[in-house]
Formats: structure tokens, C-alpha cells, sequence
């Protein structure tokens, strides 16, 4: 009895559609006498009206939502550029798909219910990051950590564990961040060692040697170093040995993961 009433409640979710809303409006407040056949003609037609007069809401479908986020843009952000000059590209997210309700009315509540739940949120992140970058867009962590409702320790962990049992990785903002299309090793090296993960998980995952890894690494330490210490840009230069322009790719991953550093080295 519990299970069916369980049931009608995960059921209801995607009854809740403009469609029905019509059928119920037509039935309840207008009092149309004649068939379901007739009624459900007339709201299909006013969903058609609809869609031709406002063309951008069809595009969103259940469980969609529309979000801004940081565009996916062919050349990497200009110097001193911060966060919220950034191009913004609009795009629509699958946030909840009808599998995902069917998936909750067929599961149980068992021993193994926390894991189910960890790999329908793996399955949702990676999803949602896969599906804005298809659209231009770069999500952050903090922004799944605010659409999924998860904390950034949570997402960072869900980001591991995404990794360690698939080939590909998921092109987040702290990967593509100043690539263009195709990330850069230093960027995608950098994301998963601010993720924690070992030197040794990171040289796997991105194909790269032990050896290769530990010089980004120390390099992304030691540049991180000297913006705490104020150092301006020259005389990063002067003190690393560095190149300027790997200098500034430096900062720019920094700030995106320590943006208190923003402006210390800006000089």
C-alpha cells in the first residue's frame, strides 16, 4: 500500500505539464460538456497556438531548466579579465529527466540505498556538464553545487569518482577554463590536483608521465606561492624563470580556484 502510494507520488511529477493544465482549465472552470476526445483537440491546439507565439519556451521540455553560465568561448580571457566579464551563454539543462522519476519509482530503500543515490547524482552531474558544454556553455562546480543541492566537497568528490570508472573527462569551467574547444594539459592536470587527487590517479587520467605532472604541479605551487607573497608579474618572471604568457595561464587557474588572489599580483 505504501509502495503505490509512493508511487502515485513520483508519477504525478510529470503529469504537471501546460498540456494538462489546459485539459483542467477547460473541464474544471469552463464547464465544456462533450468528449475527452473533443477537450484534449482544443488543448492541443492552444498548445500549438502557444509554441507558434512564443517559440523559445518549446525548447525547454520537463524537468528542463534555462541557466547562464560561463560561455565556452574559442580563446582564453584576456588579461586581468575577471569572473563576471566573462561571455555569458544561456543554455537549457536537463535537470530532471522522466527516467530519473521513473528510476525513483522503481528503486527500493535497502543497505544500498546511499550508493544509489551517489550514482544517480554522478549520472546527473555528468550530464548536466556534458549537455551545457554541447550548447557553449562551461559550468562551474559552485553552480552544481547550487543546481544539484550538493556541497562543493560533495561535487569535487562525485568529479573522482566520475573519473576513476570512465575514459573521458568532463570538460568543466576549471578544465577548459582558457583553451578554447580543446583543454590544455596544464588546466586539465591542475582541475583534478585541486580535486585531490593523487600525482599518480592525475598522470593516468589525463595520459600524461608521473614526471610531467609533478613539473605542472610544482609549477602551479610555486607561481601560487608568490601571489600570496605579492610578487607583480615581472617579477615572477624574474624569480620562476618563466615565460610571461605561462606565467599569466598560471594566475588565471589560480584565481579560479583561489579568487582571493585576485587582485594581489595584478601589477
Amino acid at each position: 500500500m505504501m509502495q503505490k502510494a509512493t508511487k502515485n507520488r513520483y508519477e504525478s511529477i510529470p503529469k504537471r505539464s501546460f498540456f494538462n493544465a489546459i485539459v483542467k482549465l477547460l473541464e474544471e472552470e469552463y464547464k465544456i460538456v462533450g468528449s475527452r476526445k473533443v477537450i484534449m483537440m482544443i488543448a492541443e491546439d492552444i498548445e500549438q497556438l502557444h509554441k507558434e507565439f512564443y517559440p523559445e519556451i518549446q525548447k525547454r521540455g520537463f524537468g528542463q531548466i534555462v541557466w547562464q553560465t560561463t560561455a565556452a568561448t574559442e580563446k582564453k580571457p584576456g588579461y586581468g579579465k575577471k569572473a563576471e566579464d566573462y561571455k555569458v551563454k544561456t543554455v537549457v539543462l536537463p535537470l530532471v529527466t522522466k527516467e530519473d522519476v521513473e528510476n525513483r519509482i522503481k528503486s527500493f530503500y535497502g543497505k544500498d540505498n546511499y550508493q544509489k543515490q551517489q550514482e544517480r547524482d554522478i549520472e546527473v552531474m555528468a550530464r548536466l556538464i556534458k549537455s551545457a558544454y554541447e550548447q557553449g556553455g562551461i559550468l562551474s562546480g559552485a553552480e552544481l553545487s547550487v543546481m544539484m543541492n550538493r556541497s562543493l566537497t560533495t561535487i569535487g568528490r562525485y568529479m573522482r569518482i566520475y573519473h576513476e570508472t570512465h575514459k573521458d573527462i568532463l570538460p568543466t569551467k576549471g578544465i577548459i577554463l582558457d583553451q578554447g574547444s580543446k583543454p590544455t594539459h596544464k588546466a586539465s592536470i591542475i582541475d583534478l590536483y585541486e580535486q585531490g587527487y593523487p600525482e599518480i590517479d592525475i598522470a593516468r587520467l589525463t595520459n600524461h608521465s608521473i614526471e610531467a605532472v609533478g613539473r605542472y604541479i610544482k609549477s602551479y605551487k610555486n607561481i601560487k606561492l608568490l601571489m600570496e607573497k605579492g610578487f607583480n608579474l615581472m617579477e615572477m618572471v624574474r624569480v620562476s624563470g618563466m615565460g610571461r604568457s605561462t606565467i599569466i595561464q598560471y594566475r588565471e587557474i589560480i584565481e579560479l580556484y583561489h579568487p582571493e588572489l585576485r587582485d594581489g599580483s595584478k601589477k
